[in-house]
């Protein structure tokens, strides 16, 4: 009857329970700390809650007990709850000081205290969402966040970068350049000399031995260029000189490198053995296949664009069809390496130079195969001692041309018997054994050619007089390449790695 008596009065059991935690926490700590940031723990292993939650959770547990049928309900909880902690030894350190309102102290879980009531819980979670930075203290913000700021850029989820870094992908063969505009609706006119210096793009880290524009007229602002230094490039090199993307397909020094005639992927050949189709707007190899030597010309099929050959240090030239990445066609010869490969009109023959050179004639120097047939059609077209780095075919007319190293290009007919024009030569460049290549203006007006020297140098055709000279780099000009569309406009590269436009 006493205990009944004793919870009736509510006054006396909570000054009991005050009693008891008051005396707990005097036996641990000998001096009495005035602050109001003080933050005491009640009996409940790693919970840190304020005064005022303490007296609330005391009167809460006093107006539970005058309702409970257990008369001994309340100071069984707290007594099992204190043994729990250890007794009066577990408040030794059970004032911390945080230097934080009350309103910003941390409040424990509901569901961590059993004996707590749910009212006390949602307060404490409400309190620990609106804790924030004390003064003086900086927050530690991500490296991510810190760049993005630093940068101007606003911070997007990785998945929306993503997409960002698609689109801006899928927009190099999509976007048109201002500059062409005006152009794709006229009818091309007569190529010009470009004499002034447009851009310079320095981007690789090797020799590049091969600049060309994209084919496709709309999309003809693109430039590719392939280095020494294992990589390949597209460029706007019309209007903002931007190197649009690089790609890495390969683990040698890329030696060759062309357009497909869809204008969607590329061909490229390197020294670690292998060629390669590359996709132009996701930078993913759709085709690659192993020759088994170094690749130092590959050329895509005119007529059947799935089939493209590969030459280089080999006496063999290999047909591979892109579909089933399968060797379909090989051509054997009796040469050590072949230089360049050139698809005459239809496809339906071809020609290799070679470095065969014998004492007085370069007999085998440039060979005509069949495609079909894999058989020799002539090899006694080119009867000087000098070999030939590379070809170029002529856009209208029923010839091609052969730069030599005599220090002078040779004019073909591309019917049989494929005899040479002694007549008509293109001279006044050095080659001196690089592999300056050479091509013609989209209406075969003009042949271009690199040099030695680094000078770039613009031929009449059909005179073979020199029209102007452009000294356009300081170390040997590889290649000269002339604009499909725009009429003054061609790309040259060195042996420096440099990138040059002119218009």
């Amino acid at each position: 009857m006493s205990s009944l008596v004793d919870y009736e009065d509510s006054e006396s059991e909570d000054d009991s329970l005050n009693q008891r935690v008051e005396g707990a926490t005097d036996s641990a700590q000998t001096e009495e700390n005035q602050d109001t940031n003080i933050v005491k723990v009640i009996p409940y292993p790693g919970r840190f809650v304020s005064d005022q939650t303490v007296w609330e959770y005391h009167k809460n547990m006093a107006e539970t007990s005058r309702s409970s049928p257990h008369p001994h309900s309340q100071p069984q909880s707290f007594t099992n709850s204190k043994r729990r902690c250890g007794g009066a030894a577990d408040f030794r350190n059970t004032e911390i000081s945080l230097n934080l309102p009350d309103s910003q102290r941390e409040m424990a879980s509901p569901q961590a205290l059993p004996c707590m009531p749910q009212s006390l819980g949602n307060a404490a979670n409400s309190a620990k969402r609106q804790q924030t930075v004390p003064s003086g203290v900086r927050p530690y913000i991500p490296k991510r966040k810190r760049l993005a700021t630093s940068e101007g850029v606003e911070l997007k989820h990785p998945a929306e970068q993503v997409l960002g870094n698609q689109a801006r992908e899928s927009q190099i063969l999509s976007d048109v350049s201002a500059r062409l505009k005006p152009y794709l609706a006229q009818t091309p006119s007569t190529a010009g000399i470009p004499r002034r210096l447009l851009m310079s793009l320095g981007g690789h880290e090797g020799p590049v031995n091969t600049v060309q524009w994209c084919p496709l007229p709309h999309v003809s602002h693109l430039l590719l260029s392939a280095s020494i230094d294992k990589t390949f490039k597209v460029w706007d090199a019309a209007e903002s000189g931007r190197c649009l993307r690089v790609y890495t397909c390969h683990s040698g020094a890329v030696r060759d490198a062309c357009w497909t005639p869809c204008g969607r992927h590329f061909l490229t050949g390197s020294f670690d053995n292998t060629a390669v189709i590359t996709d132009v707007e996701t930078g993913q190899p759709t085709v690659k296949v192993d020759n088994e030597f170094k690749v130092m010309c590959a050329a895509v099929h005119p007529s059947n664009p799935e089939v493209f050959l590969c030459g280089g240090y080999s006496s063999a030239v290999k047909a591979w069809d892109s579909r089933s990445c399968k060797v379909v066609k090989v051509y054997k010869a009796g040469i050590q390496q072949t230089l360049d490969i050139l698809f005459l009109r239809g496809g339906v023959t071809f020609i290799t130079s070679s470095d065969c050179v014998s004492r007085d004639s370069a007999d085998r120097t440039l060979i005509t195969w069949d495609y079909e047939t894999t058989a020799k059609v002539s090899n006694q077209i080119y009867h000087e001692r000098y070999t030939c780095p590379s070809l170029a075919l002529h856009p209208l007319e029923d010839s091609f041309v052969a730069q030599t190293n005599g220090n002078y290009i040779a004019v073909f007919s591309s019917q049989q018997p494929y005899r040479m024009n002694k007549r008509r030569r293109f001279e006044g460049h050095k080659v001196e054994g690089y592999a300056i290549k050479c091509g013609f203006s989209l209406d075969g007006t003009i042949l271009a050619s690199g040099s030695s020297t680094g000078s770039a140098h613009f031929y009449d055709y059909h005179t073979a007089h020199m029209l102007h000279t452009l000294r356009a780099h300081s170390q040997p000009c590889l290649c000269v390449s002339q604009h499909p569309i725009l009429p003054t406009t061609v790309a040259t590269c060195d042996w420096g790695g440099e990138i040059k436009v002119w218009h």
